[in-house]
């Protein structure tokens, strides 16, 4: 299974061969190292952890479990189904993807701190006129008194966002191996900077791939040039019959 944990850059737009422009999200992948391999005999499952973000100091306590590979601030667990695939110290980069290949994307949407019952959750609110005062917004009552407590999954004011959120079958349109980005079609959760957990269904469409990559471009591009420098037999044949009409006017004009 391939795995990466990345850094949601900024939504940007790219344009395909066929000249579609397409909303795409520019994700950082810089190198994520294994730091942890976790089998069924020690810990009971199969799972690997990616360490991602290099930083100057870390604490004590990390230090023995990061020693090989350095000081990262994101650590990551991903369930896999081979460990023997994995080493720790191994080096993990945006290569591993193909263009075209479908991901779901995992992280934390947008937070919107403290919100009431209109944003929140869509109320309507109270009449505008009519001797209504201070009440515009607010969302009225919230059942009889006999309980005397508040029905657990009343829709009530509240923190609103930052929910981990996963989008599925996003597809990867553009890879660029110097930088260790990847653009992904569409929106991914979260705001710039939202640590993202991308995990490979194993498809490709290999449509995108064919309309995204650089080497079908550039083939249609030289196709194109070949067929303008050439040109068709049915451009030839109009081309003689202006020719012949030239000549003829030419004829009568001495005549």
């Amino acid at each position: 299974m391939k795995c990466i944990i990345g850094k949601k850059i900024e939504m940007t737009s790219i344009f395909s061969n066929s000249g579609d422009m397409v909303a795409a999200t520019r994700i950082k992948v810089s190198p994520n190292f294994v730091s942890q391999v976790k089998t069924e005999e020690k810990e009971g499952y199969k799972a690997i952890q990616l360490a991602f973000d290099k930083k100057k100091k870390i604490k004590n306590p990390q230090k023995g479990h990061l020693g090989k590979i350095g000081p990262h601030a994101v650590l990551k667990e991903f369930r896999v189904d081979k460990v023997s695939d994995f080493k720790v110290g191994q080096e993990i980069k945006a290569s591993i993807f193909k263009e075209g290949e479908v991901v779901n994307i995992t992280g934390f949407s947008k937070g919107k701190g403290f919100q009431g019952v209109v944003k929140r959750h869509g109320f309507k609110g109270a009449p505008a006129t009519h001797g209504t005062k201070d009440q515009h917004r607010m969302p009225g009552s919230i059942g009889p008194t006999g309980p005397a407590h508040v029905f657990k999954g009343t829709r009530m004011p509240g923190r609103m966002g930052h929910n981990q959120t996963t989008v599925r079958n996003l597809q990867i349109i553009k890879i660029n191996e110097k930088s260790n980005e990847i653009f992904v079609k569409g929106a991914v959760p979260g705001p710039r900077s939202q640590v993202l957990k991308i995990i490979s269904t194993g498809k490709i469409n290999e449509k995108t791939s064919a309309d995204f990559s650089s080497d079908s471009s550039s083939d249609s591009s030289s196709k194109k040039s070949s067929a303008d420098k050439k040109p068709s037999a049915d451009n030839k044949a109009v081309s003689d019959k202006k020719e012949k009409s030239v000549k003829d006017s030419k004829n009568k004009k001495d005549k």
